[in-house]
């Protein structure tokens, strides 16, 4: 694959869109779940797309059940609970796979284009989920809401954490200076 642009999405109502769509846009993208102790940061996603959209920030949203089943439900009832709760309004595709043999192209280019991740100093995140018997393999998506950042020419610029929030002093300065 040549450009991350020529990858082909599923919207979550259904729809076929191009990554193309969002060319010229910063673009944040998060494997995201309903259930999971980190869904509060769909807030926080939010609060920053209302935010930055007007600057070129374009935050995309990937449905994923592979972590402990926290993305049960259909697209329709996430789509809900998304916009019920959390009043989401950007975009929200259909569930993929982030990790494994079914691991959706998307990821499959931003992982391999920025395998590393940057954590928060003060996290201990990769260190709760031993706690619970969850170890992150080398070269997997560690665990829901993990976060990569994308400028506006397409290349991948920043992989974040999952416990890493919207609003980090650490991710804010990232996603300013790619709208600079």
């Amino acid at each position: 694959m040549s450009s991350i642009y020529d990858i082909d999405l599923v919207t979550i109502e259904g729809k076929q869109q191009k990554l193309a769509d969002f060319k010229g846009k910063t673009l944040l993208i998060v494997n995201t779940a309903s259930e999971c102790g980190l869904t509060p940061q769909y807030e926080g996603l939010e609060k920053l797309y209302q935010a930055e959209k007007e600057n070129g920030l374009e935050i995309l949203g990937f449905p994923c059940n592979q972590f402990g089943a926290q993305e049960p439900g259909q697209e329709a009832d996430i789509q809900s609970f998304c916009s019920m709760r959390f009043g989401v309004t950007f975009p929200l595709f259909s569930k993929i796979e982030v990790n494994g043999e079914g691991r959706h192209p998307l990821y499959q280019h931003l992982f391999s284009a920025l395998p590393e991740r940057t954590t928060a100093p003060e996290s201990g995140f990769a260190e709760k989920l031993k706690g619970h018997g969850i170890e992150a393999k080398e070269g997997d998506i560690m665990w829901n809401f993990e976060k990569f950042l994308v400028s506006k020419d397409g290349e991948v610029i920043g992989h974040f954490a999952p416990d890493m929030t919207p609003d980090h002093e650490i991710l804010a300065k990232a996603i300013e200076k790619a709208l600079a």
